[in-house]
């Protein structure tokens, strides 16, 4: 805590940061905020470090789950200008957690996703070791048929947090309250799929409200695998070959589909 704010807030220091390190966050908060979303609130934001308001924390319940639901779907709902758009206004440098990512607008979402969400990662990870030589093949040929656009759908860009595991949403006495995004323009199944891969409490129950405001396109849980293969080759850069392991199954269940 920085003894110049009150314990009214939460500050975020990190004096090596990359000059666009918080500025990033600012405005992926403040471009999803603008569309409705419960976003925690930014009070200041300087090249090292990121003043937001303290949040207190509550048991996850249904009412709270089902509001979060259908106010996802609605910031999604809002979009953005292109697959792979940063926020709003915003020309720097963007991350997940603390590693660079790609936002370049793309012609068309499987081209975006396969290049900056996966193969960028990808790369990393397999200079690290964290993937087997039938993992990295398996995933690099599913990166293929997903660029190809042989995956893509009428769905237009959506509004993403980017990074909506479950650490990143604080269950809150005024419910559910989303920090830390990686926010861009992409598939808003990613979203979902990021839920679902590390275990959001009442997740059923989010889903159902979603779904009151923008229903799902048919056979929507056979897609989970594609749309967590982003969030896998993250981890697969930077937590160990289980991840690698994970990616590379991930992958084989595009490729068999």
């Amino acid at each position: 805590m920085n003894a110049d704010h009150p314990a009214s807030v939460h500050t975020k220091t990190r004096p090596d940061a990359h000059p666009d390190f918080f500025a990033a966050e600012a405005a992926g908060l403040r471009w999803l905020g603008s569309a409705g979303a419960p976003v925690v609130e930014v009070m200041e934001v300087a090249r090292d470090r990121i003043v937001l308001l303290r949040l207190s924390q509550a048991r996850p319940d249904r009412d709270a789950a089902q509001r979060f639901g259908r106010a996802l779907a609605a910031v999604h709902d809002a979009g953005a200008v292109s697959f792979g758009a940063k926020p709003d206004g915003f020309e720097g440098q963007v991350f997940i957690g603390s590693r660079p990512m790609a936002c370049r607008p793309a012609r068309s979402w499987g081209e975006f996703y396969a290049t900056q969400r996966v193969a960028d990662f990808l790369d990393i990870a397999v200079e690290a070791g964290n993937l087997t030589a039938a993992d990295e093949r398996d995933t690099r040929a599913a990166c293929e048929l997903i660029a190809s656009g042989d995956l893509d759908d009428d769905e237009t860009p959506a509004r993403l947090h980017g990074d909506l595991w479950n650490g990143n949403v604080m269950w809150t006495p005024d419910g559910v309250v989303m920090i830390d995004p990686a926010a861009h323009g992409g598939h808003r199944e990613t979203d979902l799929a990021m839920l679902s891969l590390f275990g959001c409490p009442l997740l059923e129950t989010i889903l159902e409200g979603y779904q009151q405001v923008h229903p799902l396109r048919a056979g929507w849980r056979d897609r989970v695998a594609l749309h967590q293969m982003h969030p896998l080759a993250v981890h697969a850069a930077g937590h160990g070959p289980g991840y690698g392991r994970a990616l590379g199954e991930a992958a084989r269940a595009v490729l068999t589909s």
